[in-house]
């Protein structure tokens, strides 16, 4: 087993977990919605368990691109631990764990998406400064070296920290208007990053 299938299998499981929990969360509010007591479902609930798996998958891309640099020791096994942990905490607040309770999910998030998008944040700067790390302890350039990356690589690196933007946002807009669009907009810049780091 390589270093990377070691960390790689705490990152499937606990990535998977919440992957799981927000689909499960989708689930549970369908069945309501066709049930004897309909509920409310609204815009906001859905599109931020979209934007949560959305960054999940681009994490879980970003841990596959890292593959060779990541190595198996107990630091690396707790900040992965820390990071997906956060995404999974995250995740398990999306959808109430009893909807039934919840007749409009909007009041719902209202209550949580503070915390939702406040995880999100803690964990992609979490994701940043971990690749930030892994490239300078992993790579051992000669002095004469310079770093030279592409343009095209140098714009997917500021759209992953243009996302951070909206994120911070998210934290300060109450109008639920506002929260739709702002989710709109880290869910597209999301799918263009991810497309856009399978191009460059």
């Amino acid at each position: 087993m390589s270093p990377f299938e070691l960390v790689f299998a705490v990152y499937g499981l606990l990535l998977g977990l919440a992957i799981a929990e927000v689909l499960g969360g989708f689930s549970r509010a369908l069945k309501l919605k066709r049930g004897i007591r309909p509920v409310r479902i609204g815009w906001l609930t859905p599109l931020l368990g979209i934007v949560v798996v959305l960054d999940l998958t681009s994490f879980w891309l970003l841990a596959w691109e890292s593959r060779d640099q990541i190595s198996a020791n107990y630091l690396t096994l707790v900040l992965v631990l820390m990071i997906v942990g956060i995404y999974y905490l995250a995740a398990t607040l999306i959808f109430p764990d009893e909807p039934e309770q919840w007749p409009d999910f909007d009041e719902w998030y209202d209550r949580q998406n503070r915390m939702v998008i406040g995880g999100l944040l803690a964990a992609n700067v979490g994701s940043w400064i971990g690749l930030i790390a892994l490239e300078l302890t992993t790579s051992r350039p000669t002095p004469e070296a310079e770093l030279v990356m592409s343009d095209a690589e140098v714009a997917v690196l500021w759209l992953g920290f243009a996302i951070l933007v909206p994120l911070i946002a998210l934290l300060k807009v109450k109008s639920r208007r506002w929260n739709v669009a702002l989710l709109i907009t880290v869910g597209a810049m999301l799918l263009v990053f991810g497309v856009a780091e399978e191009l460059v």
